[in-house]
């Protein structure tokens, strides 16, 4: 039996919140991540994957193939300039609500590449959320990343904005 604060026993308690709360608790712990991975990052993202790491648990289960069925794009490693477009297009095509997770010191700032063929940074092309840094990072730094950016998500507060 539930029992209310009067003490009588069958009353039920009330429970207020938001929709945006409600709707940003959803998106939280459903996030569709792309299968993107450019370079040796792409190694620790995948292992995050698996059931050593287990990214399931942050609800991010199903590693995606085709951009209009993901929320999230993870860019790990390096971007080259005759790749930066096709990073760009996969951007677009995602629906809103989409975040970005760079991983890795290359996707971030080019890492050791400092040169006219490396993309000095993802964020020239793309709005980033959240940054990784590492050479290549851990499938953990992959999944603290990824309750930063549910940190995130929870604290939005419209839901016609951008996050």
């Amino acid at each position: 039996m539930l029992q209310g604060q009067d003490g009588r026993s069958g009353s039920l308690g009330i429970l207020l919140t938001t929709l945006e709360q409600v709707v940003n608790w959803g998106r939280k712990y459903s996030l569709w991540p792309m299968t993107f991975g450019l370079a040796c990052c792409a190694m620790e993202m995948i292992a995050a994957g698996a059931p050593r790491f287990d990214i399931a648990r942050f609800g991010a289960e199903v590693f995606r193939g085709s951009p209009r069925q993901c929320d999230l794009m993870i860019v790990s490693g390096r971007v080259s300039n005759k790749m930066a477009p096709v990073v760009k297009r996969l951007y677009e095509q995602m629906p809103y609500p989409k975040w970005v997770i760079a991983m890795g010191d290359c996707s971030s700032v080019g890492g050791p590449f400092n040169n006219y063929a490396i993309v000095q940074g993802v964020d020239k092309l793309i709005p980033v959320d959240v940054y990784v840094p590492g050479c290549p990072p851990r499938p953990e730094a992959l999944l603290d990343a990824i309750v930063k950016l549910q940190e995130k998500i929870q604290r939005h507060e419209k839901l016609g904005d951008r996050l």
